[in-house]
């Protein structure tokens, strides 16, 4: 029989309404007519224009005129091919240029799913038997474009979770890239997004075993002059330019709500999306504490695994996962290092989970095969909702299986503390199904998870309802524990 779930009357629903001011380009003809329009208009008719502009659109976003004055940067070619000098613009042009060339993009229009959820570091003024957490989710706009999103909430004694309101703004985050490249694993994930031998040769010979983009990009501009009639070749280096903003460095403003922050997809690699990340809360050796999300970035063709790492929330460092192990969905990173080891969850082959011991965060090889879809229920494929559970009998894994009519379901798993490659038990039956209640939205049938937690003798399960919204789930920990030690294959 399955075990008893509650199921809680919270659900965090999609906001069409929250909105992030995206640049937009139509191609340099285009830019260029735009720009040309604009440059003859007189002063009184740029004012006209940009004044009520500015009064309404700043009530929608924190700083706008930033925002376009970004935006007309980036169109400063497009004003000197139109005859003009960015330099020697007044300030209300500029902002009209930039304002041509951004749109509105709701970033939470379609579907608002997959949560994960850790602790948030801030647990000050609470009552005894209370949390705060920190909720990640996945968000989805137009195109089915997937982006990182927050909130937060507090789960009070009795495991009662109040989400709190987002705040009024949403903010994309300053970009940064990093300073300095490691050329053996720049090649290697290059190799993996099959990159062509003429390049990763030129790469080879001309990089120093560190480099900056700098450098990188020195090296790609001489290689597209020596190849400029060669369309695949000049394709093949822009994959390595969009490569090299997989590493970055991404920091919010101290001002801003952790619901403000959105991490969109900033790199070509990712321009499909960001899916599903799973939150860890990391212990080192030495007790401090890092929190790391494995994630899926998508450009519509190539899957990359990624890796952000934040120590509060407001500075995130990204960079890409290699390796052999590193190439398909559902990786998830124990919370400390066993035997020595940094160890991860994979769905290597896209069926069955696995494990991978490493010496280092970003390089995964050598995967072990964990877990096989045994029941009815799991016989499409299995994978995990999230990072493993420390409890006193073992790791508490929760997972997620695909059988008949490719209903998504959740289960659990527990493996031994010491040598995760044993499991102690799984559960028969599914732990959560979808109920008639859940089961429609933007892909039915699909309960899905990023991540969970325990609390006051409860695990807290936060769920996607079929790619729409989110809820939660609680089961009794000792019953849940229980029916895994009893239930060894």
């Amino acid at each position: 029989m399955r075990l008893s779930i509650e199921r809680k009357p919270v659900k965090v629903y999609p906001d069409p309404k929250r909105v992030i001011a995206r640049f937009f380009y139509n191609g340099d003809e285009r830019a260029q007519t735009v720009v040309r329009h604009v440059l003859a208009l007189n002063k009184a008719q740029i004012f006209g224009l940009i004044s009520p502009l500015l009064q309404e659109f700043s009530k929608r976003h924190r700083n706008i005129t930033k925002i376009l004055m970004r935006h007309c940067k980036r169109v400063k070619s497009a004003i000197v091919a139109a005859g003009s000098d960015f330099d020697q613009l007044d300030d209300y042009t500029k902002l009209l240029i930039g304002s041509y060339f951004t749109h509105e993009y709701s970033i939470e229009s379609a579907a608002f799913f997959n949560p994960s959820i850790i602790a948030d570091p801030d647990q000050s003024e609470l009552e005894e038997g209370m949390l705060r957490v920190i909720l990640s989710f996945r968000a989805v706009g137009e195109g089915h474009i997937s982006s990182l999103v927050f909130r937060r909430a507090l789960i009070n004694r009795h495991n009662d979770i109040t989400v709190l309101p987002s705040g009024n703004y949403v903010d994309e985050a300053d970009t940064i890239r990093n300073a300095v490249y490691d050329k053996k694993l720049f090649l290697r994930k290059a190799t993996d997004a099959n990159v062509c031998e003429v390049i990763l040769r030129e790469m080879e010979d001309k990089l120093e075993e560190r480099f900056e983009y700098a450098n990188l990009r020195e090296v790609i501009v001489a290689f597209r002059e020596r190849y400029a009639e060669d369309e695949k070749l000049l394709k093949e280096s822009n994959l390595i330019l969009a490569l090299s903003d997989s590493y970055r460095e991404i920091i919010f403003s101290k001002d801003t709500d952790i619901s403000d922050r959105v991490i969109f997809p900033i790199s070509e690699f990712e321009r499909k999306g960001i899916e599903d990340a799973r939150f860890v809360r990391f212990e080192k050796e030495n007790g401090g504490v890092t929190y790391y999300a494995t994630y899926t970035a998508f450009d519509g063709e190539h899957i990359m695994p990624k890796l952000l790492k934040t120590k509060d929330f407001y500075s995130f460092k990204v960079s890409p996962l290699h390796g052999l192990g590193a190439k398909n969905k559902n990786m998830a990173l124990f919370p400390r290092k066993i035997n020595g080891k940094y160890v991860m969850m994979s769905r290597y082959d896209g069926v069955s989970n696995y494990l991978m011991y490493s010496d280092k965060l970003n390089v995964w090889e050598n995967p072990i095969k964990l877990q096989d879809p045994i029941e009815p229920w799991e016989f499409v494929q299995m994978g995990n909702c999230g990072s493993p559970i420390e409890t006193d009998d073992g790791w508490l894994i929760i997972t997620h299986a695909v059988g008949p009519m490719r209903r998504y379901c959740i289960g659990a798993a527990l493996l031994d503390k010491e040598n995760p490659e044993k499991e102690i038990g799984r559960l028969k039956e599914p732990l959560i199904i979808p109920n008639p209640d859940e089961r429609e939205g933007y892909v039915p049938n699909v309960l899905y998870s990023c991540g969970s937690i325990i609390n006051n003798g409860e695990l807290i399960v936060p769920y996607g309802l079929s790619d729409h919204s989110s809820s939660f789930a609680t089961v009794t920990l000792k019953m849940l524990l229980s029916k895994l030690t009893a239930s060894e294959h």
